[in-house]
């Protein structure tokens, strides 16, 4: 409702421009305008999809209200209460947008939200840069963007390309081309003390007060005499060649008690304690930004803990010739989970003599309109500023992951291929599905956290019907690829290669349960009346899923949770006692009954093997006395998927290829064992050592005493 983002409001009215804004008005009177934020900022966050969220920005540019309407957030879905997260945004309200307002002063912060760290970041992040940039067009706040936009500056400032010298760490420090913070661990302690927070001043850093708490050093290297200096002339031409037009490179170096970079960015991906603020824009960097580096080249340079060259991301323009800040988040831990945060700033301007100044002439023709109407023209038109899709430029960035992934389904497509010459050697196929499924695991899920799920089939079929669009479903790279992948081979091997290769919690169950057997834990063997009886469950709780979906998409997104797959795999059971619990028990009773929950309750799995059946391929071979006489197989399957009268049931075959090394063994298959002892006899019969000099038959006599020439009849092994 208007009323929810600005206090009085009763009706909105149409939406102006593109991206669309929308006017809210109390009567006739105009209050300001509604956007979303990711019309205008990029908002992807631990999810890889947008944030969305409605914001109220009045007439003067001044923020009236944030409402989040849409997101895909596991930390805020499952973790945090989203009320939490929605408090934290609303220190947004009564902050003025304007950078001419605010100046070099840093943009506004909502306070960090323990657990959702990240996320908050984002969102608070993408609005403030969609405002700003909304504010800069000229369709907000005034028409003070448009002012800057169109006058056309009387001096042009430019990073000075051809200024190039190598200077030593102390006149880089003294001209302030390098910048420092220093905080001693005091310093520290003094600061939380006098934030206000009682319980941050309960827990102080350990140490003297005069101790260094970190020792902070940050320098632009994009320009030529610093990045000469810094990083050698190599490693300045490598970084100079690696630059994007418009991009810059930071080198940031500590030392002391507290890390910079922190353990984010090793678990997700991000730099969150250090940010580059400008101009009411900021950005944080991702490890694609980042490049480790081990010393700095500059002579008479300390040494330093750790150092980073960090390259600003394609969506955030830093101009070198304007004061920008690095700001660092200090944390400090409250005892529990809670925790309590402090900002300082370092602020940077590159030295006059790295900059060039052009004067340029204005000429101004005859015919051109009053500068009055121009801003005019000017604040009703769109911004001209194009951006590429979000899904480019989550692919772009998501490159090596994506490679990644590839590499890893060619290899699986190399395997079922050439899988006879694999299952000869049982031993060494039997590590390499080992470490396939660990890799699958511990990268796939843990790390990339791109576990497919019904949830995707139900989004998918809803998209279908209410309107299909690839770019929602190309937001994600590797669940796309991995998508793609599985209906390939549903086509070739039906829902074997992803229930038994690709699903990072089927490879959980199958390591523990290895684990298990090692242990000597006793196995179960399900009745097969009673397995029989068991295979249905998952197919009605598919259909029950997909009947609820029809109804309320978001409904069924919540009863998935009977997937176990967001609590081990994408929280990695960082969750409320309830989800772990079962999904714990879910893993006890695989150390018992291999992959439990492959064979009775995935509904994943269900939906799945039902377009399974349209495989046009038959690769898993049978001998003719599978079934009958022999059992062996049908004994030994691990997720009882063949039938005593001896077929496979592709619908529960998750293609472990178990029964293909039985099928080429002979000590272990009856077939192959007659096989081999036929073979056996006729190379003996054969053999030059057991053929006689007689005209008579030769007679050869075997370790019991009993002739082979009367060719006696070799009973099958029982089986």
């Amino acid at each position: 409702m208007p009323a929810d983002l600005f206090a009085g409001a009763d009706r909105f009215g149409p939406p102006q421009g593109d991206p669309p804004i929308v006017p809210v008005y109390r009567g006739d009177q105009l209050l300001g305008f509604v956007f979303l934020n990711s019309d205008f900022a990029n908002a992807v966050g631990y999810s890889g999809k947008p944030i969305h969220m409605l914001a109220g920005i009045d007439t003067k540019g001044v923020i009236t209200g944030v409402r989040l309407v849409d997101h895909k957030e596991p930390i805020v879905l499952v973790g945090i209460p989203e009320a939490r997260v929605v408090g934290a945004m609303n220190a947004l309200i009564g902050k003025d947008m304007k950078p001419v307002a605010r100046g070099a002063e840093s943009p506004p912060k909502v306070d960090i939200v323990s657990g959702a760290t990240v996320t908050v970041l984002v969102m608070s992040d993408s609005v403030v840069r969609a405002a700003s940039k909304l504010i800069r067009s000229g369709r907000v706040g005034g028409g003070d963007g448009v002012a800057a936009v169109t006058a056309l500056p009387p001096v042009i400032k430019t990073l000075d390309l051809e200024h190039r010298e190598v200077r030593n760490w102390e006149s880089l420090v003294g001209d302030g081309s390098l910048r420092r913070l220093h905080l001693s661990i005091g310093d520290i302690n003094e600061a939380f003390a006098k934030s206000g927070n009682a319980a941050a001043a309960q827990y102080p850093e350990p140490g003297d007060a005069s101790d260094s708490f970190i020792d902070l050093y940050a320098a632009l290297v994009s320009a030529p005499t610093i990045g000469r200096s810094l990083l050698g002339e190599d490693g300045y031409q490598r970084l100079k060649a690696s630059l994007k037009p418009g991009q810059q490179a930071i080198v940031v170096a500590g030392n002391g008690a507290y890390s910079f970079k922190g353990s984010a960015y090793v678990r997700g991906g991000i730099f969150d304690r250090i940010e580059i603020l400008q101009d009411g824009s900021s950005t944080r960097f991702r490890d694609r930004n980042h490049t480790r580096l081990g010393a700095l080249d500059a002579v008479d340079a300390p040494e330093f803990k750790e150092i980073g060259l960090f390259v600003t991301p394609p969506e955030f323009t830093l101009d070198p010739t304007q004061p920008w800040q690095l700001q660092l988040l200090v944390q400090r831990s409250l005892g529990g989970r809670d925790k309590a945060f402090l900002t300082f700033d370092l602020s940077y301007a590159l030295p006059d003599s790295y900059i060039r100044r052009e004067q340029r002439a204005v000429t101004v023709p005859e015919n051109t309109p009053p500068p009055a109407s121009q801003v005019a023209a000017a604040a009703t038109a769109p911004p001209q500023e194009t951006e590429e899709p979000l899904w480019v430029r989550i692919w772009r960035s998501s490159t090596v992951s994506v490679g990644i992934t590839a590499f890893m389904l060619a290899a699986l497509t190399g395997i079922f291929f050439f899988q006879n010459l694999l299952v000869r050697r049982p031993v060494f196929y039997n590590w390499v599905r080992r470490g396939y499924l660990a890799f699958v695991l511990i990268w796939l899920g843990w790390y990339a956290n791109a576990q497919l799920s019904v949830v995707n089939v139900v989004t998918f079929t809803n998209a279908l019907v209410t309107g299909f669009h690839w770019e929602f479903f190309l937001a994600a790279p590797l669940i796309f690829i991995l998508w793609a992948a599985t209906a390939g081979g549903l086509l070739f091997w039906g829902r074997g290669p992803f229930c038994g290769w690709l699903c990072p919690f089927g490879a959980l169950q199958e390591l523990t349960n290895t684990a298990a057997k090692w242990l000597k834990v006793p196995q179960l063997t399900v009745p097969w009346g009673l397995h029989e009886r068991l295979w249905p469950i998952k197919y009605v709780i598919f259909l029950g899923l997909f009947g609820l979906s029809l109804y309320s998409v978001d409904m069924a997104e919540r009863f998935a949770e009977v997937e176990p797959f967001k609590t081990a795999i994408i929280l990695k059971f960082s969750r409320s006692w309830p989800f772990v619990l079962y999904a714990v028990a879910l893993l006890v009773i695989g150390l018992f009954v291999e992959r439990f929950f492959c064979r009775y309750l995935c509904p994943l799995g269900a939906a799945l093997a039902i377009p399974g059946r349209i495989r046009t391929f038959e690769w898993l071979r049978r001998w003719p006395e599978c079934g009958s006489p022999c059992q062996r197989c049908a004994k030994e399957c691990p997720v009882q998927s063949i039938h005593p009268e001896g077929h496979i049931n592709v619908n529960e075959c998750i293609y472990c290829m178990h029964c293909q090394e039985l099928y080429y063994d002979d000590h272990r298959c009856p077939h192959m064992i007659q096989v081999r002892l036929k073979r056996e006899k006729r190379e003996a019969l054969s053999s030059p050592s057991m053929r006689t000099g007689g005209k008579g038959p030769a007679t050869v006599i075997t370790a019991g005493g009993k002739p082979v020439g009367a060719s006696p009849a070799i009973s099958p092994p029982s089986t």
